[in-house]
Parts: C-alpha cells; structure tokens; sequence
C-alpha cells in the first residue's frame, strides 16, 4: 500500500518500524508435511477459476458488554474474495442456507462448497439444499483446519487486522465496522497471492454513448509565447 502512494519502501525497513512501534510482525511458518489429506482438502481439491469452490467458516467474538457474537464468512478461494459476513448473536443451518441462498441468486451456483464438519454445517438440511441447487459439498476431516486453508488465513486476517484492535459496544456497531473493513478488504487491501492487487478491485463504468452523457472533452490549450 505504501508502494501503491508512491513511496519508495524496502521491506526489512518497513519490518523495522513495525517492531520499534510494538506492532505485530508476520513470521514465516516452516511448512509441515502431512500424512494424508481428505478428499475436501484444499490441497486435493484446488480452485481453478471463479466460483469454482467457496468456503465458510464461522468466527467468534465478543461485545463489550461480555456477550458473545459469532460470524460466518464466506469466500471465494479463487479470487479470495470474501463475499460475506453474517453476524449475529447465535448462527445455526437455516442462517447458513439464508446467507448462500442470497449469494447463489447474486452471483450464480458454484462448483463445490467446502465448509467445516460442525453441527451447522454437517446439518442435513443444509447438505440437501447445497445438494439440491446443483453444487457439491466438501467437508474437511475432524481437527484439521489445514484443509480448509484459504478460509483460515481469511480468518486469521480478519482477527489481527481488525478484530484485535477494536472494541464494539453494540452487535450493530459490529456490523458496521465488520462490513466496512470487508469492502477495504475486497477493493484496496492488497493481497500478496494475486500480485499485490486486491481481490475485487472496483471499476469506474462510463455510461455509452447512446442515450448518455458524452465523455468530456479534452481542453484546447493555447500555444506558449516563447521568451527571448
């Protein structure tokens, strides 16, 4: 982002002034080999284009009053975008089916779906309606939140740039504030996996021609007078 202003930064600087002033600096994870992998898997089944696999997770917190308050987050893995948030103070399948039934009709079936093996989501009626629609389920093994990757650093995200550093007093302030840092995320946070471009970089659409505004034209400046 800095790049992006114009600023000419080096990354170890940068790293630098992070720890001077306290802040969290990502350290690199050394990769872990596994012994066997779910057919759900992140790693078996792979995003190949959009709308290819989606995935949903849920993610906890709380007000300031000490009540607890859950949300569930939707992405594509393709695109990382995430597509939605529903917060609430208790999320169960029939939240679950609402939110995926508003997307399908928005943006179409996806391919596959691939979600956590909790009580909501191993719910039969949110299998059969994921089965019904057209796309296919995939649940990942117990305890192995690995395989749901693309999900977990989207969440892992979510709580060390905003989650952590914020304070609501009312579940409606939450959403709000949640909603708002989805949009950054979306169009201006860039995301290293895609060039350090956002996943859905917003586009100015000029009106055409026909029955619209015309573009305005250039201005015709006069020529210099030369100064001897």
């Amino acid at each position: 982002m800095l790049r992006d202003a114009g600023w000419a930064v080096n990354v170890k600087r940068v790293e630098r002034i992070w720890r001077r002033e306290g802040l969290k600096v990502p350290q690199k994870q050394p990769r872990k080999g596994r012994l066997w992998l779910n057919d759900g898997s992140c790693i078996r089944l792979r995003p190949e284009r959009p709308n290819h696999v989606w995935s949903y997770d849920f993610v906890e917190s709380r007000t300031h009053d000490g009540r607890k308050f859950r949300m569930l987050n939707v992405i594509d893995e393709f695109t990382r975008e995430c597509l939605a948030i529903r917060i609430d103070r208790k999320l169960n399948s029939t939240d679950v089916i609402d939110v995926l039934t508003d997307l399908f009709i928005l943006r179409g079936v996806p391919g596959h779906v691939r979600s956590d093996n909790g009580p909501e989501f191993i719910a039969k009626a949110v299998r059969g309606w994921v089965d019904a629609v057209g796309a296919k389920t995939a649940f990942i093994e117990p305890g192995s939140p690995w395989e749901n990757g693309y999900c977990e650093s989207f969440n892992s995200k979510l709580r060390d740039e905003l989650m952590n550093g914020e304070i609501f007093y009312s579940l409606a302030e939450a959403r709000v504030i949640i909603e708002a840092w989805r949009v950054h995320y979306n169009t201006v946070r860039p995301h290293s996996s895609l060039g350090h471009r956002p996943p859905a970089l917003e586009a100015v659409h000029w009106p055409s021609r026909e029955g619209g505004s015309p573009p305005p034209e250039a201005p015709t400046l006069a020529p210099r007078p030369i100064m001897h």
